[in-house]
């Protein structure tokens, strides 16, 4: 597997130096990427600054029209991506091909927006205007969990709106950003989309960058604040989706064996790597024994293994320093609780780990106070809601949540007084491309998806006519 290339002003180039791949279900190499310099990543911001004034007057129909080309030329090469995605992330095949899917449907989606001049007020006096205005160079840099749909939430809105980009995927996943790079060369005009990949060095650079007008980057919340501490040098507009600690509050109505299927599925869909994944469940104790036991027999049922082998249901943890956090947690979760089931890692090359159920945990453990981002799931026992609530919002973290009950208007109530961008009832996980998804606290600044996220990509300029 060779022949991967960075993207520069419309040619794909070699890197200054390369850096390796690895398999997560393999612990080995899977290729070597390119791995750009200082150098490579100001040429790329120069050539996007170059390209800005004709792309962003190129007609918004005439800009629609090329993603859904970009869309297209995806969807062709699905089984290519999906294949890919599995063998440098690690979730299972299915999961990658439906990650894929989405990406299309993402560009497909934005290349539907439109953002008119809107009359604000007009009376005997003045008429009022809103303009929105692309903004220039915008970094797109990307995580591990979801590199090719969380790259199109930001690359479909830029485009649309009249940015170009310099894309940055996160380095032990850089080759599906580079296979759209392959695309983006063929269809859009030079310097457009601009892709570099480094080993987490070039990150100040591009975010401090002067020719970089907006920073939207989706990662965790400590190196969210570093973005926003590299950004503030040219007040750069910045879109930060960041980590979750999301809290599921499951209501005395609930049937265990109903609900926890779709508990397990929130808490653990990508090997639990995913930042509005459940990661922490409290269950009223009436219920909790019951609820607990469902879950261990779902996580000792779960088909752990290689992505590429049919029958996978949860993968690996994508890359080693996240294998060795998550081997953290269940140590904590051996000293502070009881596990219900799995509580360790698999006897195998890569780097797997049983999904873990945990019971009887306080709430100051590790496992419940800090963001886990893997298979592991404490659940906590309550009887008052309003306690349940306060613990509950008590987390520097605000992205989503969840609250489950066979009486709505009372969950709806409950959902109500969490304090998260996104809270869920009965469910968990649902996110639409027309909806914002923004987070509260430190989970987030700003909104992506939906006309929101348009918008988040372009500058609002009101023009104020006297008559």
């Amino acid at each position: 597997m060779t022949g991967f290339r960075l993207l520069i002003k419309g040619r794909l180039v070699p890197g200054a130096g390369a850096l390796d791949v690895i398999n997560p279900a393999t612990g080995r190499t899977l290729t070597a990427a390119p791995r750009a310099d200082r150098a490579q990543l100001d040429q790329a911001v120069a050539a996007a600054k170059a390209a800005f004034p004709t792309w962003s007057a190129t007609p918004l129909p005439r800009r629609a029209a090329l993603l859904v080309k970009l869309a297209e030329a995806v969807e062709v090469e699905q089984g290519d991506f999906a294949r890919l995605l599995t063998q440098e992330q690690g979730k299972p095949l299915p999961q990658a091909a439906d990650e894929i899917a989405l990406s299309v449907a993402t560009l497909r989606y934005f290349a539907t927006l439109d953002l008119p001049p809107e009359v604000l007020k007009e009376d005997a006096t003045r008429k009022v205007v809103r303009q929105h205005k692309p903004l220039g160079v915008v970094a797109a840099i990307t995580p591990w969990n979801f590199p090719v749909v969380l790259l199109m939430i930001k690359v479909g809105p830029a485009l649309l709106a009249g940015n170009t980009v310099v894309a940055k995927p996160a380095p032990t996943t850089p080759l599906t950003t580079l296979k759209f790079g392959e695309l983006c060369a063929r269809i859009l005009p030079a310097g457009v989309v601009n892709v570099i990949v480094d080993q987490n060095d070039l990150g100040p650079a591009l975010t401090g960058h002067p020719d970089v007008a907006k920073v939207a980057f989706t990662g965790s919340t400590a190196t969210g604040k570093k973005v926003m501490e590299n950004a503030a040098g040219t007040l750069k507009r910045l879109t930060l989706e960041l980590g979750g600690n999301d809290a599921a509050i499951v209501l005395a109505d609930v049937d265990p064996k109903e609900a926890a299927p779709k508990i397990y599925a929130g808490a653990m869909f990508n090997a639990g790597q995913a930042c509005i994944a459940i990661k922490r469940l409290y269950v009223h104790d009436s219920i909790y024994d019951a609820v607990c036991d469902e879950l261990g027999r779902l996580a000792r049922e779960t088909v752990v293994g290689d992505g590429l082998e049919p029958g996978t249901q949860m993968g690996p943890i994508q890359n080693q320093a996240q294998f060795e956090k998550v081997k953290g947690f269940l140590e904590d979760a051996r000293r502070n609780g009881t596990i219900v089931a799995g509580g360790r890692v698999l006897e195998r090359q890569g780097y797997f780990v049983q999904p873990t159920i945990v019971r009887d945990i306080p709430d100051h453990a590790r496992l419940v106070r800090e963001e886990q981002f893997g298979p592991v799931l404490p659940v906590l026992r309550y009887s008052d809601i309003d306690e349940v609530i306060s613990r509950a919002n008590d987390t520097d973290f605000g992205l989503g949540g969840s609250v489950w009950s066979t009486d709505r208007d009372r969950a709806f109530g409950v959902a109500a007084r969490i304090n998260s961008g996104t809270v869920w009832v009965n469910k968990h996980l649902d996110v639409g491309l027309d909806t914002p998804f923004a987070g509260a606290k430190q989970s987030g600044i700003g909104a992506e998806m939906g006309r929101e996220g348009l918008e988040a990509f372009t500058q609002a300029t009101i023009i104020n006519m006297a008559k």
